[in-house]
C-alpha cells in the first residue's frame, strides 16, 4: 500500500504539487455561490488580486455599500481578504477573459 501511495505521488510530479498548493484559503469557496460565470453577480476568477482585495476592504468599511457583501466582507480580516483575492486572481474562468466591470 505504501508503495502505491509513493508511486502515485511521484507520478503526479509538479502537477500534483501545484494542485496541493492551490487549495482555496478559508472563505474563498463561498465566493463561487454568487461569483461564477453565468451567475447573477458575474465571475471574479482571474481578476487582479489588488482589485478584489480593494473591493473587499471597501465593502468591509462601508465605503462601498452592499447588503450581502458588506456583511460577508466584515467576516474576513484584511489578511484573509488578501489571501482570498490572491487565490481568486490565479483562477482562470472558462471562456473569454473576465469583463472589466467592478466585482
Amino acid at each position: 500500500m505504501r508503495l502505491a501511495v509513493v508511486s502515485a505521488w511521484l507520478l503526479a510530479g509538479p502537477v500534483g504539487l501545484a494542485l496541493a498548493t492551490e487549495r482555496p484559503p478559508p472563505g474563498a469557496s463561498a465566493c463561487a455561490g454568487c461569483h461564477v460565470e453565468g451567475a447573477a453577480m458575474g465571475a471574479i476568477d482571474g481578476r487582479p488580486a489588488a482589485e478584489i482585495a480593494a473591493a473587499l476592504a471597501e465593502y468591509r468599511s462601508g465605503v462601498r455599500p452592499a447588503s450581502m457583501m458588506s456583511r460577508i466582507a466584515k467576516g474576513f480580516s484584511e489578511e484573509e481578504s488578501r489571501a482570498i483575492a490572491a487565490y481568486l486572481s490565479r483562477q482562470r474562468p472558462p471562456g473569454p477573459e473576465p469583463s472589466q466591470e467592478r466585482p
